[in-house]
């Protein structure tokens, strides 16, 4: 025997069956560990009361990457020395040519959506300096939060957006003395709107301190206002109440029409006022509308999960539609939240070979989750961790913890432009029905919306193909309905490029929209409103893949609303021909009539 061969040549041959790890060292039970990890939320909870919901750690993470990174960067250093040295040439160059005149070149413009400056006065002198100054110091701050070599891009954001809200606080514009459209309405009115912003701020603090909501919400009742359009409760269970829409025309189409609204805020922002609501919309158009209003939840409904929101909540109202209009199939609806929950139970369905489905509308809905735009700001392990602190305390997590995160990522339209208005010109915004729904809104149960944003925001499993529903597997690819798609230009919460991404996920026909105004606005978008427009294409199943940039430039323009582009569509996906109005509810199957709509979950504070 070759001794010195026999090791190399047994090496080299792989083992035909190689043998399993071993398994992890199993250690002896601790049962006290989980009164350790009590501690450690109690201690979270009560400093998020300080910190208004965000995590200190994951700021002072990413302020770490990013400062240590600079520091041992002397290039970008270098580069913005020599930044800094540019536009202090420019500026200075600017004022020279600026003292005394109005018609001056500004050497920097603002960001578009920035109105800041754009008033005429603003070009007066010296207050043009004064917002020159700051736009260009707002810019170089943004190359040194920006380009830092090696800093982790999620806390490139971090620190990013955490610079800019400190920099807004600076602005000329919320200043008293440095705003001159302040200054004109103070000298014109001998100081009056001072004391009228006074009074504004007053009224809005004791309001806050009281839990009252915002001035003339009280203007827009539910039932009486908003959400009016007639019809009955025909199904209720602990997390929703179904209603259903009576019709308005003598012949409807065969196929009902189901709507799953978020959870997150109530569902009358489909059933404004009547001139908005788009569920009078789609009943004037002949379909059969049923939709979920969800029940605002309690700490007693902490536990309540991801998987009972789609079984007591989809799947009920899906069962309760069936039972009621028997042998059709459903064209599914669902917005936000309500989408991605639609998607996942459409998508469990077609693996279980349930095709109940007739075609799939997502509004302003994200299925993957990789580019979720600004909100994903609050969303890392570390500020997880602090949000189910948090809600474990309180069982829920509340909607002013809510509403909070979502004016950060808006300050400059939320919060100080709002100030500026209100308590320095002494003007009140009037109220109008969608901002008086905007602060109607609901809470979210610990169990579910941890177990949401870890599941699909940190670790997006429905867009990977790991979300796991009754032991199965989900994937989009699975939905082979038709699907309409729709996204808004300006969304913070779910970005129109982040919605696109279902064309990369789905093996069926999806006509996707994009359509002007924001993440609210542009879905109550109806027929006559000025100033709306739409993008639409059609990309069938077959067809090539094209980036959002390059749809955005072939897909077809359109004045108008996209509602009856989308009327238009689902009348394609349905059976010709109208049939009679089903009745409202059916006794025999158990879904009687309860109650008049609009219900009373939606009547919950």
């Amino acid at each position: 025997m070759n001794i010195v061969n026999a090791e190399p040549e047994a090496a080299a041959k792989p083992a035909a069956h190689p043998l399993p790890p071993p398994p992890p060292p199993v250690y002896e039970e601790d049962h006290g560990s989980e009164t350790y990890r009590a501690i450690d939320r109690m201690r979270e909870a009560l400093s998020a009361h300080l910190s208004g919901g965000i995590s200190p750690a994951s700021l002072a993470l990413a302020m770490f990457d990013w400062s240590i990174h600079l520091a041992s960067a002397p290039g970008k250093r270098m580069e913005l020395v020599d930044k800094a040295f540019r536009k202090s040439m420019r500026l200075a160059t600017y004022m020279a040519a600026a003292g005394g005149r109005s018609d001056v070149k500004p050497c920097i413009e603002p960001l578009a959506g920035d109105d800041r400056f754009r008033g005429e006065a603003w070009r007066q002198h010296p207050y043009c300096c004064w917002a020159q100054g700051f736009l260009l110091t707002q810019q170089w701050w943004h190359n040194v939060t920006r380009g830092v070599p090696g800093v982790m891009p999620h806390h490139e954001d971090v620190v990013s957006f955490a610079t800019r809200q400190i920099l807004d606080i600076y602005s000329p514009s919320n200043n008293l003395f440095t705003n001159p459209e302040v200054i004109e309405r103070t000298m014109a009115t001998g100081g009056a709107n001072l004391l009228q912003g006074f009074q504004n701020w007053i009224d809005d603090v004791s309001r806050l301190a009281s839990g009252q909501p915002e001035v003339g919400t009280e203007d827009f009742k539910v039932g009486e206002d908003v959400a009016v359009t007639p019809g009955k409760v025909v199904y209720r269970n602990h997390l929703i109440e179904l209603i259903q829409y009576s019709p308005t025309t003598g012949k409807v189409c065969a196929e009902p029409l189901l709507v799953v609204p978020a959870w997150i805020m109530k569902y009358y922002i489909l059933d404004l006022s009547p001139q908005n609501s788009l569920v009078r919309y789609l009943v004037s158009q002949g379909h059969t509308v049923f939709c979920v209003s969800w029940r605002n939840p309690t700490a007693e409904d902490r536990d309540l999960d991801m998987d009972d929101y789609r079984r007591r909540g989809v799947m009920a109202a899906l069962d309760a539609v069936g039972a009621i209009v028997p042998d059709r199939k459903i064209h599914a609806v669902g917005y936000c939240l309500g989408g991605t929950m639609l998607a996942i139970s459409a998508a469990a369905m077609a693996r279980a070979g349930d095709d109940r489905l007739a075609s799939v509308t997502l509004l302003a809905a994200q299925t993957d989750f990789t580019e979720p735009g600004e909100l994903a700001l609050f969303i890392d392990h570390s500020q997880m961790h602090f949000l189910e602190s948090m809600m474990w305390n309180r069982g829920y997590l509340s909607a002013d913890q809510m509403a909070g995160a979502f004016q950060l990522l808006r300050t400059n339209d939320l919060i100080w432009s709002r100030m500026v208005r209100e308590y320095l010109m002494g003007e009140r915004r009037p109220m109008i029905d969608l901002m008086a729904w905007n602060a109607d809104s609901t809470r979210m149960p610990y169990r579910m919306h941890a177990e949401y944003l870890r599941r699909l925001y940190l670790d997006n499993e429905f867009a990977a193909g790991r979300l796991m529903v009754d032991g199965r597997s989900v994937a989009i690819q699975n939905i082979r309905v038709p699907m309409f798609v729709v996204g808004t230009e300006r969304d913070h919460v779910a970005p129109w490029r982040s919605v696109y991404k279902i064309h990369q996920l789905t093996d069926t026909d999806v006509t996707f929209v994009l359509t002007s105004g924001g993440h609210n606005a542009g879905i109550v978008s109806e027929p006559g409103r000025p100033r709306r427009r739409f993008r639409i294409a059609l990309k069938r199943a077959n067809d090539p893949y094209m980036s959002p940039s390059e749809w955005s430039e072939v897909a077809k323009e359109n004045e108008g609303s996209w509602w009856t582009a989308w009327a238009e569509w689902l009348g394609e996906q349905s059976s010709a021909g109208r049939v009679a109005p089903p009745s409202m509810g059916a006794a025999a199957e158990g879904y009687a009539p309860v109650c008049d709509a609009p219900g009373t979950y939606v009547l919950q504070r």
